[in-house]
């Protein structure tokens, strides 16, 4: 596991596809944007489908950045 510390407005690549954004942060919190082509899936850790939980239940938020990628923010 890579633990990073970022700051507000930072960025980290992960691949040649999938940018994540440091949003907002707060005391015990943080909030993400992440940008990446619509064939690479993202969930939540408890939307997991191996958790039980189901695909569908997932929904995309909203597009972002200039390739219209789906994003999700996460808290």
């Amino acid at each position: 596991m890579l633990i990073l510390t970022r700051k507000r407005n930072a960025t980290i690549r992960v691949g040649e596809e999938v940018v994540i954004h440091v949003i907002q942060t707060a005391k015990g919190s943080v909030k993400l944007g992440i940008d990446a082509p619509s064939h690479v899936r993202i969930l939540r850790g408890e939307l997991d489908v191996r958790s039980g939980a189901s695909a569908e239940d997932c929904e995309p938020v909203g597009v972002c950045g200039e390739t219209g990628a789906d994003w999700q923010v996460v808290s």
